[in-house]
């Protein structure tokens, strides 16, 4: 029985792996200035048009990751709705944001999407050490050979840039990847507690 919860606790382990979603790399500028609380962050992901419901899933929850730790962001769906910045130059999209006090635009992009072919080789078991004829006779009777199989895998992968509106600054950029998430749902929470956790991590969030 023992052993056999430490194969299930494995395999538990192994499953959330599979569905996780982790940093890759990210980057903060060495001038750039710890965000202010008052100052209102837009959070703006670029995903497929098929896909809005992500979209509001990818910046409603980094949106409320922010607001957990005081600061003034919001969902640039839910303020501007969709494609409102589809036929402005620069400049027009700049006077809008600001127009609306955002100070700093924080864009995720998704960077591909993709599905991954892979074979997981069989397990052969041949035990070894056991004494006497039966325990030894049973034992290689019981040998068995598992056949291998192949898996397909959903591999998301995401750039958030974190830009300055007034000087036009790149002050932060995070790349991260999401293995086979058990729903879109999932995948948006754990990105941005990801994401806003490296982002304190970097200190450019005031401390709780």
């Amino acid at each position: 029985m023992k052993k056999l919860g430490l194969i299930l606790s494995g395999l538990v382990i192994m499953a959330m792996a599979a569905c996780s979603t982790k940093i890759t790399s990210s980057w903060r500028a060495k001038d750039a200035p710890q965000l202010q609380r008052d100052k209102k962050i837009m959070v703006m992901a670029l995903v497929p048009e098929r896909s809005r419901a992500l979209r509001s899933q990818m910046e409603n929850f980094t949106v409320s990751e922010f607001r957990k730790r005081g600061y003034n962001a919001v969902s640039a769906l839910q303020e501007f709705g969709p494609g409102q910045f589809m036929q402005m130059g620069e400049k027009q999209a700049i006077r809008k944001l600001q127009g609306s006090d955002v100070s700093q635009v924080l864009t995720i992009v998704m960077v591909d999407k993709g599905r991954e072919r892979s074979y997981v080789p069989g397990y052969a078991y041949s035990p070894y050490g056991y004494y006497g004829f039966w325990p030894y006779y049973s034992r290689w009777y019981g040998t068995y050979y598992s056949p291998g199989y192949i898996t397909y895998n959903t591999k998301y992968q995401w750039e958030g840039n974190l830009y300055d509106l007034q000087s036009g600054q790149l002050l932060y950029s995070v790349q991260s990847q999401s293995f086979d998430p058990p729903s879109t749902e999932r995948m948006a929470v754990l990105y941005a507690q990801q994401v806003v956790k490296d982002m304190a991590k970097r200190q450019l969030l005031a401390r709780n």
